[in-house]
């Protein structure tokens, strides 16, 4: 397992087999307060001061933190073992993205704030004043590794992945965000979030088209994607991953941007698995290239575990 070092230790190892995990964190100006960042460093950083990599952002789910992929996801060692076997190495940044939807808000939060007693996390750092999600992972995040570790900074050394919540984040701000990441992976993302409750890709009335069809759409989610998607369609349809797609492919058609590379996966049985295959659909027709897979598995840490790999030699093999 990769060793912990504290943001302002003073030396990294000269010579190590495993990657360093650092505590680390910023001001994010989009968000109007200090945040938490863990951030993973490979093997041979402490070799030389010349040597620069490329940066891989890792996104929470919902009820989640910055320690996620750590703890419960493994990726430290993960990494150490691609490695190993010969893959390239990375940075990896795992921001603390809250429940935000890592978009901006469609609404601010309450004023009435307080401290977050199922993360401890005190209410100076949890309370957000300015919920830009989307701007504080693709700017803040992003201005602060690069200045902060030595990355090699260019928008073709980026890729972002995630899980759940955070695997909407991941496709969601690499479709907003092309000039930032050239590559994003998601594990059983939310990628369809209109989608009705039992409703196929080839049905003309699959998406909610009321507040309560919404609501009912989004399950357990709702309390969360209310205030981040806004308290109508249009909210939510300006969030919805396939309109972003869309959105990017007239700028294709002119010539000033391109599509990241996306490769996502569910396992069949989880709940939000017809959300994946309507995104797929979507972009399908469209004409966005994708990888789209389905595994054995549900909305768990075992699944998320077990397909960690393929995310990261996806964007291993992107990124450069």
């Amino acid at each position: 397992m990769a060793g912990l070092l504290a943001a302002g230790a003073a030396a990294l190892p000269a010579q190590s087999a495993t990657g360093t995990v650092i505590t680390d964190t910023l001001w994010a100006q989009s968000l109007g307060t200090r945040k938490a960042l863990t951030v993973y460093l490979p093997p041979s950083y402490g070799r030389s001061d010349a040597t620069r990599y490329p940066l891989l952002v890792y996104l929470h789910g919902l009820g989640g933190s910055e320690r996620d992929w750590v703890t419960a996801g493994r990726l430290p060692s993960v990494m150490d073992s691609l490695v190993a076997a010969g893959f390239p190495e990375a940075i990896v940044a795992m921001p603390d993205g809250d429940d935000g939807w890592y978009t901006t808000w469609a609404s601010l939060p309450d004023a009435a704030c307080a401290a977050d007693t199922v993360r401890k996390e005190p209410a100076a750092t949890y309370c957000v004043p300015w919920p830009h999600y989307d701007d504080y992972i693709a700017r803040d995040i992003v201005a602060h590794v690069d200045r902060r570790y030595r990355t090699r900074g260019t928008p073709d050394s980026r890729g972002i992945a995630g899980l759940s919540m955070g695997g909407y984040g991941a496709v969601t701000l690499a479709l907003a965000y092309p000039d930032v990441f050239r590559a994003a992976a998601s594990h059983s993302g939310v990628l369809s979030p209109r989608l009705r409750v039992g409703a196929v890709p080839a049905d003309p009335a699959r998406y909610a088209s009321t507040v309560a069809e919404l609501a009912a759409a989004a399950r357990q989610l709702w309390p969360s994607q209310r205030p981040a998607f806004g308290p109508d369609t249009l909210g939510w349809r300006a969030r919805d991953p396939q309109q972003l797609a869309a959105r990017l492919g007239a700028r294709v058609q002119r010539g000033d941007a391109r599509y990241p590379a996306l490769q996502f996966d569910s396992g069949v049985d989880d709940v939000w698995a017809p959300h994946n295959r309507d995104f797929a659909a979507s972009l399908t027709r469209l004409g966005v290239p994708h990888r789209y897979t389905e595994y054995p598995g549900a909305h768990t840490w075992s699944y998320w575990r077990a397909h960690l790999p393929e995310s990261l030699v996806f964007l291993l093999r992107v990124v450069r």
